[in-house]
């Protein structure tokens, strides 16, 4: 067997813990966007809200979980920017409505 210069208990856990903590930061950004979106569309296609009254609570809402949980300005600012893009993309689809 390779003899090898590792001593049980000494290795340096920095980098592992570092990627733990990221690895679940990744995670609960994820699980709240996806939160978000199932929010967004069940108001909008089941419940039939309309779109802009979804958006504004579910982007409230976001905004509001994710200052609850101390996510900082970023997630603040994502929340801003997806908000944005879906008005876009109904902005879009009213235009091509029109059109079809």
């Amino acid at each position: 067997m390779a003899s090898s210069d590792y001593k049980h208990g000494e290795m340096s856990v920095d980098s592992q813990a570092s990627m733990y903590a990221g690895f679940m930061k990744a995670g609960m950004w994820g699980a709240l966007i996806i939160i978000l979106l199932l929010g967004y569309s069940t108001f909008t296609l089941s419940i039939g809200m309309h779109w802009m009254v979804a958006l504004a609570l579910c982007a409230g809402a976001g905004i509001g979980i994710g200052m609850f949980m101390n996510m900082g300005g970023a997630w603040i600012a994502t929340v801003i920017v997806l908000s944005g893009l879906a008005v876009f993309i109904q902005i879009l689809i009213g235009l091509l409505s029109l059109v079809f």
